[in-house]
């Protein structure tokens, strides 16, 4: 049976054959569950997470208590943008994960643009 979830996985693995990170240039990969935001910058050579932000953390669960919002995921893309230019890193590849580039992923990374992020 093909679900949603199914669906949107087969689309990320045939993304995922072409986009990949770096060190000098990280993926940045986003999720979106039904009540959360999750964005992170991840480094494909070694596989590690440089930098991370979605709706649970502190500072933008106090604005946003319902973290599935347009507004919530702005608020990740500029948290993100502002973590990554603390680790000095400007440039990234974008991974919608597999989602629509509508909605909270569009506006996800047009934030993270707007705080200096290129992709």
């Amino acid at each position: 049976m093909r679900t949603k979830t199914l669906l949107r996985k087969k689309r990320h693995e045939r993304v995922r054959k072409t986009v990949y990170g770096t060190p000098e240039r990280p993926r940045l990969n986003v999720f979106r569950s039904l009540y959360n935001t999750y964005a992170q910058l991840i480094d494909d050579t070694t596989g590690r997470t440089l930098v991370a932000a979605s709706t649970l953390d502190d500072e933008i669960k106090e604005k946003f208590p319902n973290g599935g919002t347009v507004e919530a995921a702005r608020a990740v893309g500029s948290l993100i943008a502002e973590r990554a230019k603390a680790k000095k890193i400007t440039k990234v590849v974008f991974d919608r994960g597999g989602y629509r580039y509508h909605g909270r992923v569009k506006s996800l990374a047009d934030a993270a643009r707007e705080g200096g992020l290129e992709f």
